[in-house]
């Protein structure tokens, strides 16, 4: 049995100080892992029902695969687990800015870690990935993609999240970073959120594949008129989970959003 409360992992980043923590619940007898960005929580195991349901809504109106993803924010994983295990999916490229996340996945140091990192579908990116959908310079922000530049070596990032294929498109690209639209981790994610952000972001995406969003706020009207000026079939589905912590039931928002035909 795991000691009753343990930092597995502190870092500073550019982002602020990052830390990995592991406790054990008292009413469950269970580990519970559970990551702060300074005194702010980011997420927690104990919480995973809107990164699994992220990825459920955003494939479940796709066809048939094979199907190519990609996701924005690794965390603890769920979200691009819930990825995996679609039979559908063939390849998967998850994004994110800080390597100390990265690399507590590929040390083992989540429950999830060893078998995203293992899976040859899988491929863990370092990067800006809000730089990256946008193709523009990451200036004041986290690194671009694996430290890639633009072919006249400056910084200006490639459009695309896959630094080995500028401009691959996907036939779903799922996101989980900020806490929603109008509370983001750093200044420069705002912008994708607005029409021109979406735009660019839509052109990494196969015609009539989708985009989907994950948000700790309730649906938010301003942001869906903004996805409906950029995209067709847009939805803000609700989903309820179970809260231990404060008894009750808390919500989530999941932002389903599909690319035009053609």
């Amino acid at each position: 049995m795991s000691a009753r409360f343990e930092e597995i992992d502190w870092r500073a980043t550019p982002m602020g100080e990052i830390s990995l923590r592991r406790r054990r619940d008292p009413a469950s007898g269970e580990d519970v892992y559970e990551v702060k960005l300074d005194d702010e929580y980011l997420m927690s195991s104990l919480f995973t029902a809107g990164e699994v349901e992220l990825t459920r809504l955003g494939l479940a109106a796709l066809p048939d695969g094979p199907l190519d993803v990609a996701v924005g924010g690794l965390g603890l994983g769920y979200t691009a687990r819930a990825a995996l295990d679609d039979p559908r999916v063939r390849s998967l490229i998850v994004v994110d800015a800080l390597a100390e996340v990265i690399d507590w996945h590929r040390r083992g140091l989540v429950p999830l870690g060893a078998g995203l990192a293992s899976d040859p579908r899988c491929r863990l990116v370092r990067g800006d990935f809000f730089a990256m959908a946008a193709g523009g310079a990451a200036a004041g922000g986290p690194v671009p993609a694996d430290g890639v530049k633009a072919a006249d070596g400056s910084d200006e990032v490639p459009h695309g999240l896959d630094p080995e294929t500028p401009g691959r498109r996907f036939h779903a690209i799922l996101l989980d970073v900020d806490h929603s639209p109008r509370h983001v981790l750093h200044p420069g994610h705002a912008a994708l959120y607005r029409p021109a952000g979406l735009t660019a972001l839509a052109e990494l995406l196969h015609p009539g594949g989708v985009f989907a969003l994950w948000s700790n706020d309730p649906p938010d009207e301003e942001f869906g008129a903004v996805l409906a000026e950029v995209f067709t079939e847009t939805a803000a589905h609700v989903v309820d989970f179970a809260n231990p912590l404060q008894g009750g039931t808390a919500t989530n928002t999941v932002y389903v959003a599909r690319r035009r035909e053609g």
